[in-house]
């Protein structure tokens, strides 16, 4: 799907346009779009490959609109998903005015840095390399990794900040927003993404879950919304998710003794998706095994990652 398939909603001409994040798993990206957006619009975790789907966020001010497209971080892939996930993450730097390069401040520029940096620059819009993550870091450790990832491939332009500390993220904004073309709004002004709410739902009980456990869970666990009903007048909403795991013994350790894990992935998802939702919520959470789904095609269809049903 073209990035610009979207049918402007809103008359006007200002600065607008698509500026994609791509770069390896953990650089950042989406923490630096939920600062930019000013709210919670992609999970993060420090496991790799938190994002799974290519989620569009929106900036809209008085004389320009930026869509932010968040993208799966680019690896080597190991199953299906990885694959698509990869494939979802290149696909984002297709018909987009601005390609950003996301640099982990606080890690080695390598190889993976530059497989991603060549696509970037294959790319027909504007290039910016953004280095993330200057709140770990002291200045002369920017300096060198600027350096190094300035060797990689050719930028436009460049712009380091700190998404967790707020440093530098209106720069940012300002340095994307300098390269868009004039164009209409894409979306309408108060719509912050574009991810379907079942979606939203999803990840944030999956964030939960990745933030609660260790080694291999992680990276086998899906989550799929089975049933969505808002009730006594928008005053509740009902919530029924079924949380996929590949074995036997991942399923233990989410559920956990007495069914603790569970409990508690259930109410520090319930918090979050109420101040989404703006209404309580009940939230029935299911665990099942459903062998190697990572290397099952139709069941990376049904939970929408990367490129999505």
């Amino acid at each position: 799907m073209s990035a610009k398939s979207t049918s402007p909603p809103e008359g006007g001409v200002v600065r607008s346009g698509f500026v994609a994040l791509v770069g390896r798993p953990n650089a950042g990206k989406s923490t630096l779009v939920n600062a930019v957006v000013g709210s919670k619009v992609a999970i993060t975790s420090d496991t790799p490959q938190t994002t799974r789907h290519r989620l569009r966020a929106i900036v809209d001010t008085d004389d320009a609109q930026v869509v932010l497209v968040d993208t799966p971080g680019l690896h080597k892939p190991y199953d299906a998903l990885g694959e698509q996930l990869n494939r979802s993450g290149l696909m984002a730097l297709s018909d987009v005015d601005v390609a950003c390069l996301v640099v982990d401040g606080s890690a080695p520029v390598g190889a993976g840095d530059r497989w991603v940096a060549e696509h970037v620059a294959k790319s027909q819009g504007a290039t910016v390399l953004v280095l993330t993550k200057a709140d770990l870091v002291d200045q002369e450790r920017i300096d060198r990794q600027l350096a190094a990832a300035r060797a990689l491939v050719p930028f436009d332009d460049e712009v380091v900040v700190s998404a967790v500390e707020g440093f530098n993220v209106d720069g940012f904004v300002a340095t994307v927003t300098a390269l868009l073309p004039q164009g209409p709004r894409y979306f309408p002004r108060d719509m912050a993404t574009d991810q379907p709410l079942e979606v939203m739902i999803a990840e944030f009980i999956r964030e939960k879950i990745l933030r609660s456990t260790f080694d291999e869970v992680p990276h086998a666990v899906g989550v799929a919304v089975e049933d969505f009903e808002v009730v006594n007048g928008g005053e509740l909403t009902r919530i029924a998710a079924t949380v996929f795991v590949e074995r036997d013994s991942q399923k233990g350790i989410i559920v956990g003794k007495g069914g603790e894990m569970i409990k508690r992935i259930g109410s520090e998802a319930r918090a979050d998706l109420e101040r989404l939702l703006g209404s309580r919520v009940y939230l029935d959470l299911m665990v099942k095994v459903k062998r190697n789904w990572r290397r099952d095609a139709a069941q990376i269809r049904r939970f929408g990652y990367g490129e999505g049903l």
